[in-house]
């Protein structure tokens, strides 16, 4: 028999409803607002696909705008960290193509839900701007550490920067996603996989020529 005082026990359990209740509204207004889209999307119907009342999702989110920012956030988060746990151990590009085939498929399983994280995450107020840019901030310190480790297999010159590659990284992968939800290309991940091929060839190490051969 626990001794564990039943205020906690309860405590815990109403912490438990919460984060589930919570979990449950996120998931319902990201299928809401990829069903309908952001302007369209109402409290009343989300509240309906989670089980909840309206009333219910205020408490948790505010208003719906705060519940989008929640709402995508979250399960970019998700998504990147589960990226970033899987890569292998390289070479590098095939870490990188990893990572962004993870990621573009996250944004294609909800193309409408897509073209309004893009907008959200570049230009949302704070706290979410601080928010979504930490999170971007994370990734680009990951990349950049990849880049670290494939100098030290001989994969990229001594003295390659890698916050710099990391920041060349984005600048494709932005490129290829806003050409993506604008419909002017229909792979992206071949266009970054093929951009990050072509900048890599100027990053690796330079090999010395052959000695010629002394004619006889």
């Amino acid at each position: 028999m626990s001794n564990e005082p039943k205020s906690r026990k309860q405590t815990g359990v109403r912490a438990t409803q919460k984060a589930a209740t919570g979990k449950a509204v996120l998931e319902a207004a990201r299928e809401e607002f990829e069903h309908v889209g952001f302007e369209a999307a109402n409290l009343r119907a989300i509240a309906a696909r989670a089980g909840v009342s309206a009333g219910t999702v205020l408490h948790h989110y505010g208003d719906k705008r705060e519940l989008l920012h929640a709402a995508l956030f979250d399960d970019l988060e998700e998504t990147l960290r589960q990226a970033l746990e899987g890569l292998g151990p390289g070479p590098l590009e095939k870490q990188l193509s990893e990572l962004t085939r993870t990621v573009f498929g996250y944004y294609q399983r909800r193309p409408k839900l897509s073209r309004t994280l893009l907008k959200e995450s570049l230009f949302a107020d704070e706290p979410w701007a601080g928010k979504f840019t930490a999170q971007v901030g994370g990734v680009h310190g990951a990349i950049a550490r990849l880049a670290q480790e494939a100098i030290a297999r001989g994969e990229l010159r001594p003295g390659v920067d890698g916050a710099l590659f990391g920041a060349a990284y984005f600048s494709f992968f932005y490129f290829a996603l806003i050409s993506w939800v604008q419909g002017a290309h229909p792979a992206p991940v071949a266009m970054v996989e093929r951009l990050i091929g072509q900048h890599l060839e100027g990053l690796r190490p330079t090999r010395s020529p052959s000695p010629r051969r002394k004619e006889r």
